[in-house]
This record gives structure tokens, sequence and C-alpha cells, in this order.
């Protein structure tokens, strides 16, 4: 059963993490794992022994789930998200609006009274808001060409790897986003997709934006840990902030497709999927209560 769990979770995570719109960073938060998730990845790099083993249990059973899951939306999900983004978008915005209050329910400590810290609110919308605003349309035509690899394109997609991983771990900023905005969504689960099917041409490349990802997960983990623990209400303000502004992400989200669609509008909403996802939401955080009762982490 723990297995089970912190497998769907990670699988959870990594169909977030596919899409651009919402971060597996924000599935993390709203199913209350965010912390010890931040904390592994913290102890892994720089834990004693003793925590590094800890943090390897838990990082595999999250890692499992993660796995399948992203090799499931690579392989079948990405048709799904072209086909019915209008109601993934939707049961994704049903995740964000319920979350928001058992958020601020779980963190009332650090919340309650601390008001001021409502400027980081604010600011971690305007984040999001911005990098959805300057996102391009999405297409092949705006794709980077990662198949001709040379040195400049390799620190490119090194450093665009670096950027987006650092988003992938933060809640509210989608790092597919980001990769569109380099160019670099549609080249990457292509490259992937091909490797799966045994088609190795682009590995050079994929092996370059996995360096990349790892010197991201370096740099930014330790000031996310230290942020939470030092600094916690205006971290959750901020992440509540960049939250409310995954929800502009998720409107935009149509836009970015390999074929460009019209943002999510009250027409293309549905409702149904839209209290799927918050039913799906109460449901976790129930699971949640249950796991936490019988001490299963």
């Amino acid at each position: 059963m723990e297995y089970l769990i912190n497998g769907l979770k990670g699988f959870c995570m990594a169909l977030a993490d596919s899409v651009p719109g919402v971060s597996g960073g924000t599935i993390a938060f709203i199913l209350g794992f965010y912390d010890k998730f931040i904390g592994s990845l913290n102890n892994l790099i720089y834990g004693k022994k003793e925590e590094k083993k800890d943090a390897i249990v838990f990082l595999i059973k999250i890692g499992i789930g993660w796995v399948i899951g992203m090799i499931a939306a690579i392989l079948v999900l990405t048709n799904l998200f072209q086909t019915q983004i209008y109601k993934v978008s939707s049961l994704f915005m049903g995740f964000i609006i319920c979350a928001i209050p058992l958020i601020i329910k779980t963190e009332k400590d650090v919340v309650k009274g601390k008001y001021k810290n409502i400027i980081f609110t604010l600011l971690g919308i305007l984040i999001v808001a911005l990098i959805t605003y300057f996102n391009p349309i999405a297409g092949e035509e705006n794709a980077v060409n990662i198949a001709n690899l040379n040195i400049g394109l390799g620190i490119y997609i090194f450093v665009a790897g670096m950027i987006a991983i650092s988003a992938m771990v933060l809640p509210g900023i989608s790092g597919s986003t980001l990769l569109l905005i380099f160019g670099l969504y549609i080249p990457i689960i292509s490259a992937v997709k091909d490797i799966l099917h045994f088609n190795f041409s682009s590995l050079p490349a994929i092996i370059i934006f996995a360096f990349g990802l790892i010197a991201g997960v370096l740099l930014v983990i330790k000031g996310i840990k230290i942020a939470l623990e030092k600094f916690r209400s205006q971290t959750i303000y901020c992440i509540i902030g960049l939250m409310i502004g995954s929800l502009y992400a998720i409107v935009m989200g149509p836009t970015t497709l390999d074929v460009p669609q019209a943002p999510l509008g009250f027409g293309t909403f549905s409702i149904v999927f839209f209290i799927l996802g918050g039913a799906i939401i109460f449901g976790l955080e129930k699971v949640k209560d249950i796991l936490e009762r019988k001490n299963i982490k």
C-alpha cells in the first residue's frame, strides 16, 4: 500500500510535468508531500549517510510512479492532451481552485495574521502570468532542431534543462511551458518518444538535457529548503500566488499545442471535469488524512 500510494503521487506529478500549464511541484504541494519531496532531494545531495538512505528509498517510491506516468503521457496521453485539451484544462482548474483553500487550512499557522506577506502572493501571480504571456505560440515551426547538435546548441539545451527542472519543482510554474518558450518542448518530447521506440538518433541531445536537469536540481533545491524552513510564511504566500497564476497558464494552455487552439473559454470549459478535478483533490485529501493517521509516509 505504501509503494502504491507513493507511486500514485509520482504518477500524478509526471502527468502535470508533461503538460504545459501546471507543474509537478504544484501536485506535490496539493497532495501534501512537497516538504518531504524537497527535503529528500536536498538530503540526497547534501545529507548524511542515513539521510541519504532514507531519501533514496522515498524518491524511488515516487520515481517509479513518475517514470510510469511520464512514459504513459508521452506514448498514450499526448494524444489525449491534443484532442481533449479543454477537458484536461478544466480538470486542472478544478485541481488548483479546490486545492488552494486546503493548503491555506494546512498552513494556517504561517498564513493567519501575517497578511502583509500577501505581496509575495502578488509576486507569485505576476511571475507565472509574465512567463505565460511571453510564451510563444507553439507548433513545429517554432521548435529547435536538436538533430543537428553542435557546441552552441548543446549549451543551450543544457541551460534550458537547468531552468526547466527548477520550474518543475516549484509549485505553479510549469517547466513544460518554459521548454515551449525555449522552443524545446516538442523536440524533447519527440526525442524521448523516439528513444522509447528504439530510435537513438537524438540520444546525445537528451543526455545533455539530462545533465542540465541534474545541475538545476543541485542549484535550486537547497534554496527552496532554506526558504521553507526560515521564511515559510513568505514562501507559502508566494506558492499560493504561483498556483493562482497557474490558472492563467491553464487557460492559455491550448495555445501551446502542436496545432495551437483558442484559449480555454466559457464555451469550451467543462464543468463536469472541473467538478471531477475538485472531487479528486478532496478524495486525495481524505486519503492523505487516513495515511497520516496510520503513519504511512
